[in-house]
């Protein structure tokens, strides 16, 4: 009996030593609380467990043996990057648009009852477009008129001629033909008085009347600085 147990008791210690946890172990500084082995890896039950230490804490934790204690890292999303409102450059003044009404005796124009411009009246058209120089014109209205002497449809007609021939000269002279708008008028608004120029035709009443034979002209634009 006593050689049979001699026998037995080293096995029983060599199994135990085999399948004890501590075996061969030990603790590395790399992950404290864990068991490690002679390479530096933690110890693991046959169920992909790590082994604790009993120096062990929940503040040794690590995501490879217990990933549900390490606290979470939470990113910030970056900064919301602001970038300033420009603010406008001051525009500079808008030029102030001029606007001139220049009104022509017909007589100084045509001569009575024509539509032919006459010498002076030329000049008088150079006068105008010397004024417009420095002006960015956007319109050129010309409208004729007529004095009471002849037919309704005669004079409207006469008026518009006298307005056509005034553009014709404007546009030799290098005003834009798209610029320049006509009308004639032909009695209406006459710049003399009821009851002024008494009589029939005559010499001294179409002398009389030389303030409605007239051409008006209009002019819009900007003026440069």
């Amino acid at each position: 009996m006593n050689i049979r147990l001699a026998s037995i008791v080293p096995v029983v210690c060599m199994t135990i030593g085999l399948f004890s946890p501590s075996a061969g172990a030990q603790t590395a500084s790399a992950t404290p609380g864990y068991l490690t082995d002679q390479r530096g890896e933690v110890v693991k039950s046959g169920f992909g467990l790590c082994w604790r230490t009993a120096s062990w804490t929940p503040a040794m934790a690590t995501k490879e043996c217990d990933p549900d204690l390490v606290p979470k890292v939470v990113i910030a999303p970056p900064a919301a990057i602001h970038t300033p409102t420009p603010v406008p450059a001051p525009r500079a003044p808008m030029a102030k648009p001029a606007a001139e009404k220049v009104t022509l005796p017909a007589d100084a124009l045509f001569a009575f009852d024509k539509a032919v411009i006459r010498p002076d009246g030329k000049a008088q058209l150079d006068a105008l477009l010397g004024k417009l120089k420095g002006v960015d014109v956007e319109a050129i209205i010309a409208v004729g008129y007529t004095d009471r002497i002849g037919s309704n449809a005669y004079n409207l007609k006469l008026s518009l001629r006298r307005a056509d021939a005034v553009k014709a000269y404007l546009v030799s002279q290098g005003v834009a033909a798209n610029r320049i708008e006509v009308e004639g008028k032909g009695k209406q608004n006459p710049m003399t008085k009821p009851g002024q120029c008494k009589g029939a035709k005559s010499a001294k009443v179409i002398q009389c009347l030389q303030p409605d034979r007239r051409v008006e002209i209009e002019v819009i634009g900007t003026r440069m600085r």
